[in-house]
């Protein structure tokens, strides 16, 4: 029974913890907007490659519902 109630309470001490952390982290903003515009290019360069690799651009015809070949 001690063994199950120190498991515990090293469970609840390490998510205590972690609580304390995130909340003394806050949601403080950048001095810069560096990361903002690395996040916004990755997101168009995700669009794009969305765009790009979508199967009717791959295969030059629209996807159908059955695969041309089985698994």
């Amino acid at each position: 029974m001690a063994t199950i109630l120190t498991v515990f309470g090293v469970l609840g001490a390490a998510a205590l913890f972690l609580i304390v952390v995130l909340l003394r982290r806050g949601g403080s903003r950048t001095e810069n907007a560096d990361g903002l515009r690395i996040e916004r290019r990755r997101r168009e360069q995700a669009s794009i490659d969305r765009a790009t690799y979508h199967s009717s651009a791959v295969h030059k015809e629209p996807p159908t519902r059955r695969e041309r070949h089985r698994r």
